[in-house]
């Protein structure tokens, strides 16, 4: 099976959901949606699924026009952020209702939602009832409930944004696991940069209805196509620098000179922004190429086993994301290293003019 939206396009109360979409999804695929809150996902896999209809444009499948289908003659599931049970059943009941409004036999209903209920981890959950579980369990229902039917087609709308950092984990693991077995489409929408990365998988960067990048997930963070792509996908959001290349220096924030060397040394002079990723800068040298800056301590945030710190001076300010606990005094002076072969490169009008050489641990 495949899906393919075609110059899709919704439209509500004169706002823009989704526009000019235009996209495929193929077969045994996992895809993951990315972008800001309000950012079109939750409109587009509506469209996909035929809970709307698009204002323009078609929505394909298998070559076939489905614009006008409703969801219930395609076999799509989807799975929400809310845990959406039905109370009065027991996890079994849940797990099987898709089955027996599909009148499936009572053997062919058993068979599935043991095996369902044995890849999400609920064999022993199956005679409670929703509200005697956790959290994660009452997810791993909804998702059992959906993945149940063999559907073409499965949404999952930030399903785990209400769990924990754990829980978190452990059911992105199994996501992937699951799906490899499958020949579905399955989408995925988050807000998560790190989730995305964690996920894999083909991943689309939405902004204001707009898809503006798709491709591999390793290709789409290593070579945003813009500015906007690289703060998409980038968490904490990359740091910007307006600067200027001469036929011998770069300049960063009208002050701060560098000798114009590696990879960027071949850019025509010309104005430029550069982009560098918060993980990317430290508080000690890495390389030859590293640009020494004297800083001030804005804000330290310490969160688990990394510290974001935040810092300026009269010219600009940048975030650092550093493993391990680092306390610093609001105002203290710190001397910060960027490394210039790290730096990603964009025009005046912010495409992508030169993006850095990756390592396999980036």
């Amino acid at each position: 099976m495949s899906l393919t939206l075609e110059n899709a396009s919704r439209v509500v109360g004169g706002v823009p959901h989704v526009a000019d979409a235009n996209i495929t999804f193929e077969a045994g695929s996992f895809n993951v949606l990315l972008g800001r809150t309000l950012s079109g996902k939750t409109s587009l896999m509506r469209l996909m699924a035929g809970l709307d209809k698009p204002d323009k444009g078609r929505i394909i499948v298998d070559g076939r026009d489905v614009t006008k289908d409703s969801v219930q003659k395609r076999n799509v599931s989807m799975v929400y952020q809310q845990f959406i049970n039905y109370p009065n059943l027991t996890v079994w009941e849940n797990i099987a209702s898709p089955l027996r409004i599909a009148k499936m036999k009572d053997s062919e209903i058993e068979r599935r939602v043991k095996e369902t209920a044995s890849m999400l981890q609920i064999e022993p959950l199956l005679q409670r009832y929703p509200l005697e579980l956790s959290g994660g369990q009452q997810q791993r229902t909804a998702m059992a409930r959906a993945l149940v039917k063999d559907a073409t087609l499965i949404l999952f709308d930030e399903p785990l944004v209400n769990l924990d950092y754990k829980l978190r984990e452990e059911l992105r693991t199994e996501l992937r696991e699951l799906f490899k077995a499958r020949d579905c489409i399955a989408v995925y929408a988050t807000t998560e940069a790190n989730e995305a990365l964690a996920l894999g998988g083909v991943t689309t960067l939405l902004h204001e209805g707009r898809i503006i990048q798709s491709g591999p997930v390793t290709q789409v963070y290593r070579t945003p196509i813009d500015v906007e792509a690289a703060e998409l996908f980038s968490e904490p959001p990359i740091n910007m620098l307006d600067g200027k290349i001469s036929d011998t220096e770069v300049t960063f924030g009208g002050y701060i000179n560098h000798d114009l060397t590696g990879p960027i040394k071949d850019l025509a002079p010309g104005d430029y922004q550069f982009g560098i990723r918060p993980s990317h800068i430290s508080l000690v040298p890495q390389n030859e190429d590293d640009l020494e800056l004297s800083m001030r301590v804005g804000l330290s945030d310490i969160s688990g086993s990394e510290t974001f710190m935040h810092v300026d001076n009269e010219h600009f300010e940048l975030v650092l994301q550093l493993m391990g606990v680092h306390q610093y005094h609001t105002d203290a002076p710190v001397k910060v290293y960027l490394p210039i072969s790290k730096l990603f490169v964009f025009g005046r009008d912010g495409n992508l003019v030169h993006a850095p050489e990756h390592t396999s641990k980036e």
